[in-house]
């Protein structure tokens, strides 16, 4: 077997408007492309960051993500950045709040946590 890359995550949004302008609008993510699905009555939205997509889905009707406890499947998104001091500091300027920033115990490198719309974690790492 012989696997390239990631090429895509997918995550569902309970509300695609506000989820669309968090990852478009604030975060950055270019658009490729935006499908409403009549069949599911959802949105599918193609973003793109760098090299790697993200398919975000907006159902909704989709149960709420439950992250305390911790539950099994995807734990978190993390975004390489070169300054996170920077890049924290542009989304308080945006209204997202970010935890305290702390030392990565097994890379040394400073990272940190902030949510989506929905909770999902998102995670910075330098």
């Amino acid at each position: 077997m012989k696997l390239t890359q990631i090429h895509h995550v997918a995550i569902i949004a309970s509300n695609y408007e506000k989820s669309r302008h968090f990852y478009v609008d604030l975060l950055g993510f270019e658009v490729i492309r935006e499908n409403y699905r009549k069949e599911r009555n959802d949105y599918k939205l193609d973003l793109k960051l760098g090299d790697v997509e993200l398919e975000l889905f907006g159902i909704p009707v989709s149960p709420k993500r439950l992250s305390y406890p911790e539950a099994c499947g995807l734990r978190h998104l993390a975004f390489k950045v070169d300054d996170i001091g920077e890049v924290i500091e542009e989304l308080h300027e945006l209204g997202i709040e970010t935890e305290p920033v702390r030392i990565d115990e097994f890379t040394g490198k400073k990272m940190t946590f902030f949510a989506d719309p929905d909770g999902l974690p998102l995670e910075l790492h330098e």
